[in-house]
């Protein structure tokens, strides 16, 4: 499949080679071995030079064989370790004389790759799936899901791993990171190290981020249509090649993976928490006025986020953790000191062993974080009024092996919400540190129905809320709803609404409220990447259980401090005209 002019074989699987000589071989008197190098100083000790002899009395860790011996030529069948180094190997013929050894020049010719073999029963990233093989390995051409869980859209996507100079460049990457060829065998290490350098951040990698919407100086992240140009471009220039966003960055690792032979896929989790402080939950901070307070809200939930997943052996896991494991490039939070993430177990993440090598953590709150909102009152505390634990991994899809259909995998990374076995795995999180709120929230008897809308460019629109009163007594509300343009990692362009209506619903009836947006093109300017993210908070004015003649009853009155200072002696002085006496309270 690769268009090279070179041999490219997979390890742990047996090629041949022709030797012509200048005369008959003979077995018992003639001593000569096949020679393969990789490296700048190849050492038998570490697996860099390998001699290959064609009898069995005499083997290193490549196995050999003569197939064929007729006349002047020796066809000699090598077959490679199946934890060999991956990489590009010099081939030399060495022939031991009465002079010494004489050994073949280097011939470019001669080179080979040995890529790793998910089709070798000992390989490392062997893959007992005819139908999983051919996607995640052969298939060239795939589809990127994106969008919102109940509105998907598609990319297409040309991972191109045979295309002309594609290997080279994959294997560039790893030099240019300086891995060492001692490494490039392990799949684990390759794929961590190349997390990295699939981004530029910390090591002049691959792509650049840009999530601004401003692609002067290069590429915008939508117009690329597959991995060669980014590839052949990095291998060439020596430059990391701008722009990237997630889905950018998890198709060029795709190809990388799929062209060294490791089986791979481009994963889209929808509502990915990302969690900026590590507290596994992601905080929503609002201000007095109901506002989120961008500056102390450091979490952010995607829209959608793409990684990728690569199946690989874990003998470093307690066995049940091999398998599909999950790589990111994109670089969101740094794991020892560089931008990357993985490769973390798909089952770990599933089962909350979250202390697992390597950022299991991270990923499983990307898929289990629960939100939490919290109010934030002048003097800095913040008090939680509101816990949506089922919003964050709403949906996980990859390809359908062999088919253009998406396919539902949340079910590998997470139990069914509210199941028995989803709250063993979170108190078996919370014991490997994951701090989830345990908040007891009173839940509200009064909602807040905000519709799904499609809204063209420039168009203005009108947003009808519904306010819905469960309760059998009139409900007064306080509504504080916010209109934004976001990217879809969540992040705010700009605000174009904010309205604070006071509402009065019947007992067990609704009430129905529109607000006129105008929404002009100016707003979605940069719009390749953004929707429109309506906030809404309620606050219900609370007395108790209602009023009735001649019987007490208690009322609840909350004061805000407009300062930015701390009041001290305060006088509150209050009276209500036929319900209250004056009275008076003192606060130090």
């Amino acid at each position: 499949m690769f268009n090279s002019d070179y041999l490219i074989v997979r390890r742990g699987q047996e090629f041949q080679v022709r030797i012509s000589f200048n005369r008959p071989y003979k077995p018992a008197t003639d001593t000569f071995a096949v020679e393969f190098v990789i490296g700048s100083s190849p050492q038998y000790s570490k697996g860099t030079y390998i001699p290959v002899f064609p009898t069995k009395e005499r083997q290193s860790s490549w196995e050999g064989r003569v197939v064929d011996a007729a006349d002047l030529t020796v066809t000699m069948g090598v077959t490679p370790a199946a934890n060999c180094i991956v990489g590009k190997y010099h081939m030399y013929v060495a022939v031991k004389t009465p002079f010494g050894i004489r050994r073949t020049r280097w011939d470019k010719s001669q080179d080979l790759y040995v890529l790793f073999n998910p089709w070798g029963p000992d390989d490392a990233v062997f893959l007992d799936d005819e139908s999983e093989r051919q996607e995640c390995v052969m298939t060239e051409m795939g589809i990127i899901y994106h969008g919102s869980y109940d509105d998907i859209a598609e990319r297409n996507w040309n991972y191109g791993q045979f295309n002309y100079g594609v290997l080279d460049a994959c294997l560039y990457i790893m030099d240019r990171s300086d891995m060492p060829i001692t490494n490039r065998g392990d799949p684990m290490k390759v794929t961590r190290k190349a997390s990295a350098m699939l981004n530029s951040r910390d090591d002049d990698g691959v792509l650049v981020g840009n999530w601004s919407g401003d692609y002067t100086y290069g590429v915008a992240p939508t117009s690329w249509t597959g991995s060669t140009d980014i590839l052949l471009t990095y291998a060439s220039s020596k430059m990391p090649v701008s722009f990237a966003q997630c889905w950018v960055y998890a198709a060029v690792f795709n190809t990388f993976l799929r062209c060294l032979g490791i089986p791979s896929r481009v994963v889209t989790n929808f509502f990915s928490a990302h969690d900026n402080d590590g507290n596994l939950k992601t905080d929503i901070i609002l201000d007095e006025s109901g506002r989120i307070d961008r500056v102390r809200t450091r979490d952010t939930i995607w829209n959608y986020h793409c990684w990728n997943e690569c199946y690989m052996s874990r003998p470093d896991l307690p066995t049940g953790f091999g398998g599909w494991q999950v790589v990111d490039a994109t670089p969101q939070e740094t794991s020892d000191g560089m931008y990357r993430c993985g490769p973390a177990s798909v089952q770990a993440i599933k089962h909350g062993h979250i202390c697992f090598p390597f950022d299991a953590a991270f990923v499983f709150a990307e898929v289990n974080s629960d939100v939490v909102f919290y109010t934030r009152s002048k003097d800095g505390s913040l008090e939680p009024v509101k816990v949506n634990r089922t919003h964050v991994g709403r949906m996980v899809l990859t390809k359908t092996p062999g088919d253009v259909t998406r396919r539902d995998i949340t079910d590998q990374y997470k139990f069914p919400e509210g199941s028995t076995e989803e709250r063993t795995v979170l108190e078996k999180a919370e014991q490997y540190g994951c701090g989830r709120d345990k908040s007891d929230l009173p839940e509200a008897d009064v909602d807040l129905v905000l519709p799904a809308m499609e809204i063209s460019v420039g168009d203005d629109f009108e947003l009808s809320l519904e306010f819905v009163n469960r309760s059998g007594e009139r409900r007064t509300v306080d509504a504080y709803i916010n209109g934004s343009v976001v990217y879809y990692t969540g992040v705010t362009s700009s605000e174009f609404l904010f309205s604070n209506p006071t509402v009065t619903i019947e007992p067990n009836k609704s009430e129905k409220g529109v607000l006129i947006c105008f929404l002009t093109g100016g707003n979605l300017k940069k719009g390749d990447a953004e929707l429109l993210l309506f906030f809404c908070r309620c606050c219900v004015l609370q007395v108790s259980n209602g009023g009735k003649v001649n019987e007490e009853m208690t009322a609840t009155v909350e004061f805000t401090n407009p300062f930015t200072f701390s009041l001290e002696g305060v006088y509150i002085r209050m009276e209500g005209p036929g319900i209250m006496l004056p009275m008076s309270k003192y606060y130090r």
